[in-house]
């Protein structure tokens, strides 16, 4: 029987993916300062327990002023590596990877936890609002508050604040590392000439709007040791007219493979909203930015991660048999179903599914399976 690929090992440098499901980052808005706590630690079991190759710990502030909310967990302290390093020993007890997504949210930061409206702070507000910045003074949505465009030693923070929190990434054990190059913040800000009107080394042509991206990569990886993989989510298109372009990306992922970095998790959207440019919201299909995933993984001969609504086993098989990427990222379906790689196994006939999860687990579910076969 042929072992489908999903469930087939992947090795990049020196650190070996048991199958290819990944937990994506998944923001949970429940930090204290930083730190992680109780839910923290039964959020990320249910998926170590559930039979999951690796996962990545949600964006995570590399300066407390990074953070998307005051409920997000940081690297900027060395306090916050004890919580973290918990997290990774859930994993490792279950023979999962674990890697940690490190960014800073620029302009969107100083925001509201999505269930309390996820809009801007208010200065006398109960969680005070703080100062943000970005590369040009361009809010984020309409109405919301202005940043501040960022000078040498705003760049100089940031850098060093990258740098620090790889330390502790490090520190805490993690097997890789992602950058945050998504979502409107910091740094795919800079990547977009949508939000980055600079007229300085940092803005302009493709290469000047590049520029810190590939220096925080550079930083990074002259940090993480040489036999573990650096991972950048990127949003490889920006969906809007003057926006980032697939081809765009494709040259950013060829710059970060010189520079190190070993795989492009391919997301979208998140540089745009209640603009004229702006293209018209549709519900997202299953599978919707696979293509991204291909086109960067042929296009810059780099390895890529798929993710946004991979939600069936036999979709999750096709994209790593046609080549479109190497890695699944699942994430509000493993929310919903932890045990989806037992789901998956099952219906891509792996000879024995059981074998994804822990051994206690495996033990009764398979004498459970014995039973209901007798009993029919």
């Amino acid at each position: 029987m042929t072992t489908p690929l999903l469930f087939t090992p992947f090795e990049i440098r020196g650190v070996r993916f048991e199958n290819r499901i990944v937990v994506s980052p998944m923001c949970q808005y429940l930090a204290v300062e930083g730190r992680i706590q109780d839910w923290h630690r039964g959020h990320h079991a249910r998926f170590a327990l559930g039979g999951v190759g690796a996962a990545i710990v949600e964006a995570t502030g590399v300066t407390r002023e990074g953070r998307i909310t005051w409920g997000c967990t940081g690297l900027y302290d060395d306090a916050h590596v004890p919580g973290m390093r918990e997290i990774v020993e859930i994993y490792h007890a279950q023979g999962a990877l674990a890697g940690v997504q490190i960014g800073h949210a620029g302009r969107k930061a100083s925001t509201a936890r999505p269930w309390e409206g996820a809009g801007p702070l208010e200065p006398g507000g109960p969680e005070p609002a703080w100062e943000t910045i970005a590369p040009s003074a361009i809010p984020a949505r309409p109405g919301w508050h202005t940043p501040r465009a960022m000078e040498a030693a705003d760049f100089d923070h940031v850098r060093e604040g990258f740098r620090a929190a790889t330390h502790r990434a490090l520190a805490a054990g993690f097997d890789f590392v992602e950058i945050h190059g998504a979502h409107g913040y910091l740094l795919h800000t800079f990547f977009s000439a949508l939000a980055n009107t600079r007229t300085d080394a940092y803005g302009g042509d493709l290469a000047g709007r590049m520029r810190l991206l590939l220096e925080v990569a550079e930083i990074v990886r002259s940090v993480w040791p040489e036999e573990k993989p650096v991972f950048y989510r990127a949003t490889a298109t920006d969906d809007a007219e003057g926006g980032i372009t697939l081809d765009d990306t494709i040259a950013l992922a060829r710059a970060l493979k010189a520079r190190g970095v070993d795989v492009m998790d391919c997301s979208s959207g998140g540089i745009v909203t209640g603009v004229a440019n702006a293209q018209p919201a549709a519900a997202p299909a299953p599978g919707h930015q696979v293509h991204l995933a291909a086109g960067v993984r042929r296009g810059a001969d780099m390895a890529t991660m798929a993710v946004g609504l991979i939600v069936d086993p036999h979709q999750a098989e096709a994209i790593l048999q046609a080549g479109d990427a190497d890695l699944i990222a699942i994430a509000r379906e493993l929310m919903a179903d932890p045990n989806w790689p037992l789901r998956a196994a099952k219906a891509l006939g792996v000879e024995d599914p059981y074998a994804v999860l822990p051994a206690p687990y495996a033990f009764y579910l398979r004498r459970r399976g014995e039973v209901s076969r007798q009993r029919t």
